[in-house]
């Protein structure tokens, strides 16, 4: 089958090789413009673009589809299908209407449950016991198409966004491969969504990731688990930046944030309901570190307090 393909992180381009490994025509692959990085903040390619040029694959980059030009350029591929996953741009009307077969969106929830750019994440800090991918013929709406199929996988304790990505990227890929299948040999059925369940995954804002020592500890453990690997769980201690990149429910009472014990195991903080244990930090500038070796640098008394970044402990 003769197909574009749209997408632009590594989730994306694991639907790509999937897609490409099963021998379809990708006539042209469009992913989001190169954008700064790291510390040099010097222009980095997409996953999906990376992989698109090794392959040889035709790339388009456009800053906006809504205009004659995008549209033009995915007519003059005369795709059959289009494939959507985790590209970052909406497709306006006129795009959708121009491809023969429709456009599949591959997404990381189970419709209608966390439509939006960042389902992964929203799963965990909602404590959900399963996700998983759902393929779906995109309409004019927010996640809002029927659906052509689903499947569910479970969500651990100890999963977080980097191993739930990857399973579902795997799921995703699999599972678009058997959608187009379907999708050529006419056999394909789409299912409206549910009326009811509709939750909205709303983009991270790195806000977020600041630890609200008021909250229950059962929320901050998944907040820990959400936020890696990126952007990072974040507190303060002394005024100083941490990031805190695993943690789980333990026992205790205290005031929020404040240590009740500091040992070669965990650093244990009250939290507004239970506490936290801390066992892998890191301090600004520095590497990702266990407790103990923490513990080996700055002595943590009882009653010591974390905070806010930005604030004083």
């Amino acid at each position: 089958m003769r197909v574009v393909f749209a997408g632009t992180p590594e989730f994306a381009q694991r639907s790509l090789a999937g897609i490409v490994d099963a021998g379809h025509d990708v006539a042209l692959v469009l992913t989001q413009p190169d954008r700064p990085s790291g510390r040099g903040m010097r222009l980095a390619q997409s996953a999906v673009k990376q992989f698109a040029r090794q392959h040889d694959l035709e790339i388009y980059q456009p800053a906006t589809l809504r205009d004659s030009a995008s549209l033009s350029r995915i007519l003059g591929a005369r795709p059959q299908a289009m494939v959507v996953a985790a590209y970052g741009l909406m497709l306006p009307q006129p795009i959708l209407d121009c491809v023969p077969l429709g456009c599949l969106n591959v997404h990381a929830s189970l419709l209608p449950r966390w439509r939006g750019a960042a389902p992964i994440q929203r799963a965990i800090l909602a404590g959900d016991r399963e996700t998983g991918i759902t393929i779906m013929k995109m309409d004019a709406g927010l996640d809002s198409g029927p659906m052509l199929a689903q499947r569910s996988i479970p969500v651990s304790e100890e999963d977080d966004a980097g191993t739930l990505h990857d399973r579902l990227a795997l799921l995703g890929a699999e599972m678009i491969v058997s959608a187009l299948t379907a999708l050529e040999t006419g056999v394909a059925t789409f299912t409206p969504q549910p009326a009811s369940g509709v939750t909205y995954a709303k983009k991270i804002d790195k806000v977020e990731s600041v630890l609200d020592w008021s909250r229950p500890a059962v929320e901050l453990a998944r907040a820990v688990r959400a936020f890696r690997p990126s952007p990072g769980a974040t507190s303060a201690l002394g005024g100083a930046p941490l990031k805190i990149w695993a943690a789980s429910v333990a026992q205790g009472k205290g005031a929020p944030g404040q240590v009740i014990s500091a040992d070669r195991s965990a650093i244990i903080v009250a939290c507004g309901s239970g506490a936290l244990a801390v066992t892998e930090l890191q301090r600004a500038g520095g590497k990702r570190i266990s407790a103990a070796d923490f513990l080996r640098g700055q002595s943590l008394a009882p009653g010591t307090r974390f905070a806010q970044t930005g604030q004083r402990a």
